[in-house]
């Protein structure tokens, strides 16, 4: 079994906010990198502005205020900054620990929650929406009804059709025995709504790479998006169920497919459990059993983009290029790097739709220019918000994650069955 990253323990010692920042040489190296100065072009949005403010709430310098608060919201947490920093600058926990000292992200869609943190709640609204065909007329309502600017409004317009309908085993043997291992996947929240099939392709693949592959039911929300917001004992409690189900099955290792979900997975919800838990991309590149895998040809371009969560936090860019680079004749073209973020961050698309929406309009045109025949991405909130992006500009471009492209493609041979609807 290819090696994972194990869970680190819930132990260790907590970083001072101070010191953190004091790491900082204010060189301002980071402030072309950074997606929402890029847009506001305001010093206190950039990375430099929030170290400071942060700095300065730690020390009791700077009063809590809404206005102060605001600028720390505003920051998408890509994590770019860190990437291009040549002090090494631990800025996402910085801005993790201060939004936990003062918790105000999400303000304006914490009444989303309790729909977005409960998967069977969500699914079986994704199913009524899909019964009563809401995606055609439920923006169009809204906005007839309420303000442009009314969070109601913008979640409506920004609601995806829902898929066909997908079943999921609970368990799926080994293509051949004995297995490898006993694979865990994590479900998630809004991917087990939208994202079945690369659960689906997943599925095929590590069967097909001689691992039991196991979803166990009763799996809850990672706690992301409470956690990333600064909640921190509100994440614990949702992420605690997740934990319990995940635990109780004897798994080897806990693959997580939507990028956005793994550092709180592998931080959070499975700290100090035991599980390993890595990125389903990054762990079937480092699978040698693919060298004895068949791809079939596909004659197509793919445009790639690199979700900032892969890039800055999984760390699983490369191990995407290498599983495409197995499918022959396959164009794969990259978007630019700039803008590192193309605005969806959880519900950060949401909170601020003026900064999220010129990031996504500045992807999709670079995508435009590339003309491909599919868009690839690994996280389920940019394939969704990109996704809704073409269908606005009227594309029918079709949004995929790398490894349903992969599973599309593997050669129908003993060990591995045809992906089923």
């Amino acid at each position: 079994m290819p090696s994972a990253d194990p869970a680190p323990s819930p132990a260790h010692a907590r970083p001072d906010p101070v010191a953190l920042a004091d790491q900082c040489v204010m060189c301002g190296l980071c402030l072309p990198h950074c997606p929402s100065y890029r847009v506001l072009r305001s010093e206190a949005d950039s990375p430099r502005g929030r170290i400071a403010l942060a700095r300065g709430l730690a020390q009791g310098a700077l009063p809590a205020t809404a206005d102060t608060l605001s600028h720390l919201d505003r920051c998408l947490a890509c994590g770019t900054c860190e990437r291009v920093c040549p002090s090494q600058v631990r800025y996402l926990d910085l801005l993790q620990i201060t939004r936990e000292g003062h918790p105000v992200a999400g303000g304006t869609t914490r009444w989303l929650w309790p729909w977005l943190t409960r998967p069977r709640r969500l699914r079986a609204a994704v199913g009524l929406a899909r019964a009563l065909a809401a995606a055609r007329w439920l923006p169009h309502l809204a906005a007839w009804l309420l303000p442009r600017t009314a969070p109601l409004a913008r979640a409506a317009a920004e609601f995806p059709p829902p898929p066909a309908p997908q079943r999921l085993p609970a368990f799926t043997p080994a293509a051949h025995a004995p297995a490898r291992g006993r694979i865990g996947l994590l479900l998630g929240c809004v991917a087990s709504a939208y994202d079945r099939d690369t659960l689906a392709a997943a599925i095929r693949l590590l069967a097909a790479l001689g691992y039991d592959v196991l979803i166990p039911p009763d799996q809850g929300c990672c706690g992301a998006l409470a956690r990333h917001a600064g909640e921190a004992s509100r994440a614990a409690a949702q992420a605690a169920p997740t934990r319990a189900a995940l635990e109780a099955e004897g798994i080897d290792v806990v693959l997580v497919a939507a990028s956005g979900c793994h550092d709180t997975v592998r931080d959070l919800t499975l700290a100090g459990s035991g599980l390993a838990v890595q990125e389903l991309c990054s762990f079937l590149a480092a699978d040698a059993g693919l060298d004895d895998l068949e791809f079939r040809p596909l004659a197509r371009r793919a445009a790639l983009h690199v979700a900032c969560s892969q890039a800055s936090i999984a760390g699983s860019a490369t191990a995407m290029r290498r599983l495409l680079a197995r499918i022959p004749q396959l164009d794969v073209v990259a978007l630019g790097p700039q803008p590192a973020c193309c605005g969806a961050a959880g519900s950060y698309f949401l909170q601020h739709p003026d900064i999220a929406a010129p990031l996504r309009a500045e992807k999709l045109d670079q995508l435009a220019a590339l003309d491909p025949d599919v868009l690839l991405t690994a996280n389920i909130g940019c394939r969704l918000y990109l996704g809704n992006g073409l269908r606005q500009r009227g594309s029918t471009l079709e949004v995929r994650h790398p490894v349903a492209l992969l599973a599309q493609q593997l050669a129908a041979t003993a060990g591995a069955a045809p992906l089923q609807s």
